[in-house]
């Protein structure tokens, strides 16, 4: 980290705070109950009227940009707990739940929705995460969400720059999460991870903090399918805190901070064969095997927040400062890397982003509420790219001794801006219809802007029923982290330089969302709900690992499209719950047209006349899961289907099916009347032991093969305080 890199603050915008914590829809007024994340909690009398305060201040910021003709897929604390793993899976894992939401890799925190690559923008209490660098790592820790909703589909003018999906989360607080807990988990793959929360208040502020540290022999996917990996050995630490004040006026000041630093081995992959010609330019290579290389990464995420909230009659405002900063570091094994990859590189990037946010609702009258805000942010980027290389003859064979190339390297200060306006009217109490219209500017590696309407019906013609329809133009930027322009010059005549020497600019997305949906609760408990979705887009974006360096870089196909049906359903009745989605989907995209240096040039010249699916396109996706409590025992089981991702050349190809299903059983026991409960649980991940691979080491930016978890058995002990 760099020496000013101080003072860490994330990003802002004021969603709803806590009326999205159940499993059912947005409805066609934004009505929403704010406290139903925690229904089973009421504060103590003395609390009482401090909670009276937060309410109504969390339903005021509801109300400044609520989620209106989306699709809202909302996951309690409850629900997070009665899971196998509870709050000890990571938040990427929870989020498996929701339909159209497909598994990529658990430790980089990667997952797709609706066959997106990333794209997904992360809000805590209403507050936007500005996006990081880092390859992998989960940045958020499960044990502070009081609730979480993942909404999707044509999104009102509030929502920006990354849009496939919002994963809204609502934190613990301490005034309906007062107190604390200590407690371990553990088990397989030499797994340890020791935890703490607590909560409480004092006067007019509320408090909440979280922590971890999580220690694994399974720290990145396995590129084997043996149980155990070679050189995988990770160590994770995570905090996360918050604190409120009610000010006399009436207003809240809020403070969030939080960060995840991991360091990483990277997996070893036995019986790989040495780069064409290397061998014999290196001594001893015959007794330096693949699975003896060691390789490692560093990560740093750290950010927060400062918030200001005010209501001044019809008008309801929030105001935020925010600040990142996010690293990743690759080191090689110079000699190993060298010896089968003919390169070694030392691989750095950070990044430092401040900014500020501001969005306001004002009550024109009964039928219009006019809404409006903008974002601005400043980041600075640097990346760094030291190698080790071979040179190369005429006949591109390598000679020689290994030997430093160029040090390829940029910075890059960029801004972000952007701003909208729209109108809720309330034509009846019925229905509603939203429209607005949003501006974006970059200035970055690239500059680029686009006006981007939105328009969404929302309607409720019957209790318990709600249809929702909408039309949204996006406007994407790269992460400027990922876009840094590469030098192929310095690495001419050497074993690092690529077969295509195009390096095209990498480009902002444009693209155009139709989505319509309908939900019915159709019994008590009981939800049903089907959603379509048509996207097409010019210069779509998508990230790759294309070297042994696990970081990402961006690139554009020029054109396009993504489409899909999904099918989801929720019971939740007394002490038994229930849920199952189904997506069909398909994205497809021809001609690259950025970072093109990054391909094999058969593969170019076929992509660029041919579409394509996208590595991370997965056809059927399907989750379902349930849990009962009988005789003070929670069971618990759930499952994930996989149809395959792309494989092969040019995504020609696809990796097997897969289905991986967990089971947990979890009890709180109380040894006095007086004493808070001792929560025990124990968790089987990969119940039946199926051996399965998420990515087979072929396809379009894809580096090694990941397979999915070995059948690993996991106790946790956690004591109230």
């Amino acid at each position: 980290m760099r020496p000013y890199h101080v003072f860490i603050l994330g990003c802002v915008a004021a969603l709803p705070a806590g009326g999205r914590a159940r499993a059912e829809m947005a409805t066609a007024l934004p009505d929403i109950d704010v406290t139903a994340s925690r229904p089973e909690q009421t504060p103590a009398a003395e609390l009482r009227p401090l909670a009276e305060k937060t309410q109504a201040l969390d339903q005021a910021r509801a109300n400044i940009p609520p989620p209106l003709g989306v699709s809202a897929y909302s996951i309690g604390a409850a629900a997070i707990a009665q899971s196998p793993q509870g709050d000890n899976a990571p938040l990427n894992q929870v989020l498996l739940q929701a339909p159209g939401v497909s598994q990529d890799s658990a430790a980089s925190g990667l997952f797709h929705v609706r066959n997106e690559h990333a794209n997904a923008q992360y809000r805590v209490n209403g507050v936007m995460l500005p996006e990081g660098v880092s390859g992998f790592g989960v940045l958020l820790d499960t044990r502070f969400v009081g609730g979480v909703s993942l909404l999707t589909g044509a999104l009102p003018a509030q929502f920006g720059l990354h849009t496939s999906g919002i994963v809204d989360v609502v934190s613990k607080n301490g005034v309906f999460d007062g107190g604390g807990s200590i407690g371990v988990y553990g088990g397989s793959h030499g797994t340890i991870t020791p935890s703490f929360e607590y909560g409480g208040t004092s006067g007019q502020t509320q408090y909440f903090v979280t922590g971890n540290f999580l220690q694994s022999n399974l720290g990145i996917e396995n590129t084997t399918p043996a149980l155990n990996a070679i050189h995988d050995r990770n160590q994770l630490s995570k905090f996360f805190g918050y604190v409120s004040t009610i000010l006399d006026d009436g207003s809240r000041l809020s403070f969030m901070t939080g960060s995840a630093i991991g360091t990483y081995q990277i997996p070893a992959t036995p019986g790989q064969t040495p780069f064409p010609g290397v061998a014999a330019l290196m001594p001893f290579s015959a007794y330096y095997p693949s699975s003896a290389v060691a390789e490692n990464q560093y990560e740093a995420s750290l950010y927060n927040v400062l918030a200001w909230q005010k209501s001044i009659g019809a008008l309801d405002f929030q105001v935020a400062y925010f600040s990142r900063y996010s690293a990743v570091h690759f080191m090689p094994d110079t000699y190993g890397d060298l010896l089968y990859n003919g390169v070694a590189s030392d691989v750095l990037r950070d990044s430092f982003l401040n900014g500020v946010n501001a969005d306001a609702a004002y009550r024109y009258n009964e039928a219009h509420t006019i809404r409006g805000g903008f974002y601005g942010s400043g980041e600075e980027t640097y990346s760094r790219n030291a190698s080790f290389v071979f040179a190369t003859g005429a006949d591109s064979n390598p000679y020689g001794s290994p030997f430093p190339a160029p040090v390829d390297q940029s910075a890059k200060f960029g801004w972000l801006l952007g701003a909208y306006i729209q109108d809720e009217w309330r034509i009846s109490r019925q229905l509603t219809l939203n429209a607005g219209i949003r501006f974006d500017q970059m200035v970055q590696y690239v500059d680029g802007n686009q006006f981007s309407p939105r328009i969404s019906l929302t309607y409720a013609p019957l209790d318990g029923t709600n249809i929702h329809a909408g039309f949204a133009r996006y406007f994407t930027p790269p992460s400027q982290a990922l876009s840094a322009a590469v030098n192929l010059g310095l690495f001419s005549n050497t074993t690092a330089a690529p077969a295509v020497t195009q390096s095209g600019s990498v480009l902002p997305e444009r693209g155009s969302y139709v989505d319509v949906g309908i939900d019915q609760k159709v019994l008590p408990g009981l939800t049903l709900g089907i959603d379509g979705y048509l996207k097409w887009a010019k210069d779509l974006l998508d990230d790759g690992q294309f070297g042994q360096a696990l970081v990402l870089t961006a690139f554009n196909y020029a054109k396009g499209y993504n489409q899909g049906l999904e099918f989801k359903f929720n019971y939740e009745q007394g002490d038994f719950r229930a849920y199952g989605n189904l997506a069909l989907a398909k994205q497809m995209a021809t001609n690259v047209v950025s970072n093109q240096y990054l391909f094999d040039p058969d593969e170019l010249a076929f992509i660029s006349t041919h579409n394509v699916y996208t590595d991370h396109s997965q056809t059927l996706t399907a989750s379902a899961g349930a849990s009962y409590l009988w005789n003070g025992l929670r069971f618990s089981a759930d499952m994930i289907y996989g149809g395959g991702m792309r494989a092969g050349f040019a995504n020609t190809a696809t990796v097997a099916p897969y289905v991986q299903v967990n089971a947990g059983v979890m009890d709180e026991l109380k040894f006095a009347p007086d004493m808070k409960p001792l929560t025990l649980r124990f968790d089987v991940v990969n119940l039946f032991d199926t051996i399965y691979q998420i990515r087979d080491g072929s396809g379009i930016g894809v580096f090694a093969p990941q397979y999915g978890p070995r059948r690993g058995f996991f106790i946790g002990i956690s004591q109230k305080i």
